[in-house]
C-alpha cells in the first residue's frame, strides 16, 4: 500500500491511496471536509462523499502526470516504471503544477 497526501493551495485536502495495481482510495481529509469554505479538488470528486474508491488511478490525477516524450524522459530519469502512474505522480507532482494541486509521499505509519 502506498499513499500521497494532497494538497490544495498549500492546505492538506485529503489523501490518496494504492491498496494494490487495481485498488485507489480518494479520502477528504476530515477537517477539509467539514468546512463549508473550502472546495472540493475536483468535480469529478464532489465533496458530497468523504471516500472515493477505483479499479485504476482516478482520471483527475492521472491528467496532472506529464505525456508523451517528457513522461518517458521523466520516468527514466527517475527511474520509476511507465507503468507506475502512482510512483510518477508522487515523484512529479510535489511542486510546480498547473494548478492548485499539489501531491508528496505521505509519511510513513
Amino acid at each position: 500500500m502506498r499513499k500521497a497526501e494532497v494538497y490544495h493551495n498549500g492546505l492538506l485536502a485529503g489523501v490518496l491511496i494504492q491498496n494494490n495495481s487495481k485498488s485507489y482510495e480518494f479520502r477528504y481529509d476530515d477537517d477539509w471536509f467539514a468546512n463549508d469554505g473550502r472546495p472540493a479538488i475536483s468535480l469529478t470528486l464532489p465533496k458530497t462523499q468523504q471516500t472515493y474508491r477505483a479499479d485504476h488511478l482516478f482520471p483527475f490525477f492521472f491528467n496532472i502526470l506529464s505525456e508523451g516524450v517528457n513522461r518517458k524522459l521523466q520516468c527514466r530519469q527517475l527511474k520509476i516504471d511507465e507503468s507506475d502512474y502512482f510512483g510518477l505522480l508522487t515523484a512529479t507532482a510535489t511542486k510546480d503544477t498547473i494548478g492548485a494541486i499539489t501531491i508528496k509521499p505521505a509519511e510513513r505509519e
